[in-house]
């Protein structure tokens, strides 16, 4: 993780060298939390494939925000957020708003009555 210590990555280079995998913490809470969720079939286990940062873009695309709207609320470049977009898109192979849309309410990230 970005935030993370030096001796946490210390432990994390120590673990790859030794041919293992390492997850931090609160990686691996939210990995198990995350199966659980998908083993009982809630909304919004699917989600995951998204950072947190294009679940953000994704919520505020589907409210209708301009790229420009978007980058001036979390401070983003207007770049970064088509960038942001871009790779979204890519990864559930939606390619446009309304298919977005569908998507974010299927897992739960937007209110259908808002």
């Amino acid at each position: 993780m970005k935030d993370a210590d030096a001796a946490e990555l210390e432990r994390a280079i120590r673990a790859v060298a030794r041919g293992e995998r390492y997850l931090t913490p609160s990686v691996s809470h939210h990995v198990i939390e995350r199966f659980m969720r998908a083993e009982r079939g809630e909304p919004g286990a699917q989600a995951e494939p998204l950072s947190p940062r294009q679940r953000e873009v994704l919520q505020l695309v589907t409210e209708g925000r301009s790229t420009r709207e978007i980058a001036e609320r979390p401070h983003l470049s207007v770049k970064t957020v088509e960038t942001h977009r871009a790779q979204l898109m890519q990864r559930l192979e939606i390619f446009d708003v309304a298919g977005l849309t569908r998507y974010a309410l299927r897992i739960g990230l937007i209110d259908p009555e808002r």
